[in-house]
């Protein structure tokens, strides 16, 4: 147990024949349960698991019948320590990329309920762009730029990071069933954290590469795939929150916002196609793409703010540091 609270460690794992041992072997002995979920490896990743659980009675095996994807692993893990009762449920991929010196980091803010979910954050320290690739790191910083204004968490940094903690309220109440099942889960479940007003944490984790972990990840194919996904899932929190679950002005905002932008883009065109064929350009012209330009922009920036300003109770932590709690 961990400051008297049940703790499991949710290890998805697809051919992770050569880290999964130092993943189990390394896990702290303050975790009660390892829950390793084999989403149908072609290599002896289950036998290893199996190998294992006879030295160590802390580990769990399930296994997929039919490769699933990341999301719906994790998925698994969390329904079993959801039924199990489990306090504090913390993710840890199976390739060894997450260091367990830094689970009390995420453990701490989730047990002292200042949080319901803790996300780790490899882009805290400027060592994180000398260690990560720097093709992922500039997607992963895209991706997490992009991800907080789909998800509402403005201070989310690292939005693709796997290493997580989630407390038992939440497991209880988010639908575990609909978790995203593949690459995009990580985005998909900060969403339906937003939309069930869940306090979540940024806590900084080192990051960990060259260890031999072979990534399955294109960073171009990936960014392909996320996009349509974080739009759809922008769209669905709107919907979700602001609109079917309670209302905010902030919609109408960025749907003036985007339907003036789309406007503009007609007279840009116009504007060039002018240009070209004339040389020269109808003041009222120039004046329509200044206006929508700047009437736009000016909608999406007060939506943003307005946003920020409705999530801010979101932010897990103390407001203030202990010392200056003002007294009565």
């Amino acid at each position: 147990m961990y400051r008297e609270k049940t703790i499991a460690a949710v290890v998805p794992a697809y051919n992770e024949e050569h880290l999964i041992g130092r993943v189990i072997e390394t896990m702290p002995d303050y975790v009660d349960r390892i829950v390793v979920i084999d989403d149908n490896s072609t290599d002896k990743t289950r036998e290893i698991v199996e190998g294992l659980r006879k030295e160590d009675k802390r580990v769990e095996l399930i296994t997929h019948e039919s490769n699933t994807g990341v999301g719906t692993a994790i998925g698994s893990g969390y329904k079993w320590c959801r039924d199990k009762g489990i306090d504090v449920a913390v993710v840890l991929a199976g390739d060894a990329q997450m260091d367990p010196d830094d689970m009390p980091g995420l453990l701490d803010p989730v047990v002292e309920e200042l949080a319901d979910y803790a996300k780790g954050n490899r882009l805290f320290t400027g060592e994180a762009w000398q260690i990560i690739p720097r093709a992922r790191y500039l997607g992963n910083a895209t991706l997490s730029l992009l991800t907080k204004i789909a998800s509402g968490y403005w201070h989310v940094a690292d939005s693709q990071t796997g290493y997580t903690a989630i407390g038992k309220h939440a497991l209880h109440t988010l639908p575990l069933d609909s978790i995203y099942p593949r690459y995009g889960m990580p985005n998909d479940f900060l969403v339906t954290l937003n939309i069930y007003n869940m306090r979540v944490i940024d806590v900084p984790v080192k990051p960990v590469y060259g260890i031999g972990e072979k990534s399955g990840i294109k960073i171009g194919r990936i960014g392909f795939q996320l996009a349509p996904l974080l739009v759809r899932l922008f769209f669905r929190r709107m919907i979700q929150k602001y609109v079917i679950r309670d209302f905010h002005p902030l919609v109408f905002f960025y749907l003036f916002g985007c339907f003036v932008l789309m406007l503009d883009v007609f007279f840009v065109i116009q504007f060039f196609w002018l240009w070209a064929r004339h040389g020269t350009v109808p003041p009222i012209t120039a004046l329509a793409v200044l206006f929508c330009t700047i009437t736009g922009l000016q909608s999406v920036l007060f939506a943003m703010l307005f946003d920020m300003e409705a999530n801010r109770d979101l932010k897990g932590g103390r407001c203030c540091p202990p010392d200056t709690v003002p007294h009565p």
